[in-house]
């Protein structure tokens, strides 16, 4: 049995034009659609991405005014230091009197005494690089009388075994005319850092550094 179409060929044409129109609609609403999707979904992102900007921006400005705030405190820092280098400077090469004259009063034997004790201390000393060779930071002098002769040698041999003393040396010996068997004399002796005290010799690296 055969089928026959009885709808105009126009109608049908129209037809299969507006079946058409509505699949090309159909599929442009599909794809606007998804391309709205993906806006939102992007929006969303950037959204999410600005929020992260703005907690970082927040936490930078925190940090920002806390450095600001311990910067006061470094200032303070920087400042006590310079005030104790030029307090190191200051005691730089100190030697403390007091000690040396009590390792005078321990080594002069009991039948000499002093007429006159002197020191020079050198501040331009330069410190050497060899911790074996000794650095000198000044000379004492000392002038005397001693009733036998021998006590020159043995005042000679103290001197020398005190920390920081070295090199003691006789420049003059002479009889003593107001006294019969005694004698006058100059002694000298080189200072080195050992003499310095603890602030004298922090001081020294700090002026030489």
């Amino acid at each position: 049995m055969s089928r026959v179409n009885l709808l105009p060929t126009d109608i049908k044409q129209g037809q299969e034009i507006r079946r058409r129109t509505l699949l090309v609609l159909m599929g442009a609403a599909v794809v606007i659609g998804v391309i709205i999707f993906f806006w939102v979904l992007q929006g969303m992102r950037l959204s999410s991405v600005n929020d992260d900007i703005d907690a970082q921006n927040r936490t930078n400005s925190a940090l920002k005014q806390e450095i600001a705030d311990l910067q006061k405190y470094e200032d303070l820092q920087v400042e006590a230091q310079q005030q104790e280098q030029l307090l190191a400077a200051a005691y730089s090469d100190e030697v403390a009197y007091s000690s040396m004259l009590l390792d005078v009063s321990k080594v002069i034997p009991p039948d000499t005494y002093l007429t006159s004790f002197s020191s020079n201390i050198d501040t331009s000393a330069v410190p050497s690089s060899d911790p074996a060779v000794p650095t000198f930071v000044g000379t004492m002098t000392f002038a005397g009388s001693t009733l036998h002769f021998s006590s020159l040698s043995t005042w000679l041999n103290r001197l020398e075994g005190v920390d920081g003393w070295a090199n003691p040396w006789t420049s003059n010996i002479s009889q003593d005319s107001s006294i019969a068997g005694a004698f006058t004399f100059d002694t000298s002796v080189d200072l080195t850092q050992d003499a310095l005290t603890e602030r004298g010799l922090a001081g020294a690296a700090v002026a030489g550094g």
